[in-house]
């Protein structure tokens, strides 16, 4: 049986698995025409002016003050180093591997990058404030518990997303506090773009993101996945969430037809392999059309599950966009 696990769940299996200043480098996607063709339609996208601050309710409803804007940030799941790295900033400590893909800082910088021990789970409070902190960002139903330990010590930001609007407020948010408006703009604005383009032309085919580490794998739902609630408006993606104790047999995915199946593969202690590869042991597994047809994509987990920002997301779009084709 496939579990569709409770948010708590899913933050904690996609995480359990990693202030100076960085030049960020963009993409253009203006490709030239050849001289016989019409330019291709735009797609005008605008956002709203970011107003720097250091008082504001986040896009979740939580209050957050600082004295002056941070410039040592420690960052307790992926999310941060999403968001920190689209600002042009480095965090001074991090759990997540996410700056080691080449997407982001790459191996060789991100080994500059301390690591706070203890784990996704229970990062070690002590370690935390040895790298004295403005600011500590955490996942809020994880490391919320850690608040009271921070409090006289430094200011601690509970986020959760579940949407990628969410996502994208809170880059917005940490726009205003670290007074990196103009990097949060254009940063939204690629996203946005990004997005636009892949929903003006959406793939009929069905589609499905599954993770886990063994037999035991979920499905990826928009209401509570970041990188899932990208889906329905750029292809046929037919998953809803049913609740902390509902689940999907393999028997219902087989019959809704997936043409094209995301893997991402989690890697717990001594666990190793392809889920995929653990998968294909179960016979209906290669009656799906996409395993029949050669359409099982292993992802980067990194990206696809934990990263939940907009730089992850726009990696997720190419990479999700040039499958669905």
């Amino acid at each position: 049986m496939l579990r569709s696990p409770s948010r708590f769940v899913r933050g904690w299996i996609t995480a359990a698995m990693v202030g100076s200043v960085l030049v960020g480098c963009g993409s253009s996607s203006d490709e030239p025409t050849g001289d016989k063709a019409e330019p291709a339609a735009r797609t005008d996208v605008t956002v709203e002016p970011i107003r720097a601050a250091t008082e504001l309710t986040d896009t979740n409803g939580a209050k957050i003050s600082l004295k002056k804007e941070p410039e040592r940030i420690v960052c307790l799941f992926a999310l941060c180093d999403d968001i920190l790295t689209e600002l042009g900033i480095v965090p001074t400590a991090t759990n997540s591997t996410l700056l080691a893909h080449p997407g982001f800082l790459g191996e060789e910088k991100a080994r500059k990058v301390d690591v706070v021990p203890g784990g996704f789970i229970a990062p070690e409070v002590e370690a935390i404030l040895s790298h004295k902190p403005d600011l500590v960002i955490g996942l809020g139903d994880t490391h919320g518990k850690l608040a009271p330990a921070l409090k006289d010590a430094t200011t601690f930001w509970a986020m959760q997303p579940e949407t990628w609007e969410d996502s994208v407020g809170y880059l917005r948010d940490a726009a205003a506090l670290t007074g990196r408006t103009a990097e949060g703009e254009k940063a939204e604005k690629n996203f946005r773009t990004k997005l636009a383009e892949a929903e003006k032309t959406p793939s009929d085919r069905t589609a499905l993101i599954i993770y886990g580490s063994d037999e035991n794998f979920g499905v990826a739902t928009p209401e509570g996945d970041v990188t899932a609630s990208l889906f329905p408006k750029i292809a046929d993606y037919p998953w809803k969430s049913r609740g902390v104790e509902g689940s999907y047999s393999l028997e219902e995915i087989l019959a809704q037809g997936v043409d094209v199946l995301f893997v991402e593969t989690m890697s717990f202690g001594d666990a190793d392999g392809k889920l995929s590869e653990k998968l294909a042991k179960n016979p209906l597994w290669s009656k799906i059309p996409a395993v029949r047809n050669g359409d099982v994509h292993e992802v980067n987990s990194e990206v696809w599950a934990k990263g939940r920002g907009t730089r992850s997301l726009g990696i997720v779009l190419d990479e999700a966009t040039a499958a669905l084709r």
